[in-house]
């Protein structure tokens, strides 16, 4: 069965890109291109499930961005 999944992506300051699966605690990898990183993500999701078989997965509704000062409450 075929499922969706949120993923968040991010550039770190070495300048890989990295996927982690909100859904799926400690699901994440990194690449140095956006191709391998969609692919190895994909790869870690499915080691995941398979792993975890008995796992309940909660429903992803998405990210919001937040405007806070910096540097102080």
């Amino acid at each position: 069965m075929k499922r969706k999944f949120g993923v968040l992506l991010e550039k770190d300051e070495d300048g890989y890109y990295v996927a982690s699966v909100p859904m799926l605690p400690g699901c994440h990898t990194q690449a140095k291109s956006m191709d391998d990183l969609l692919e190895r993500i994909k790869e870690a999701i499915e080691a995941y499930l398979e792993a975890e078989k008995d796992i309940e997965i909660s429903e992803f509704l998405g990210v919001q961005v937040v405007e806070a000062e910096a540097g102080g409450c």
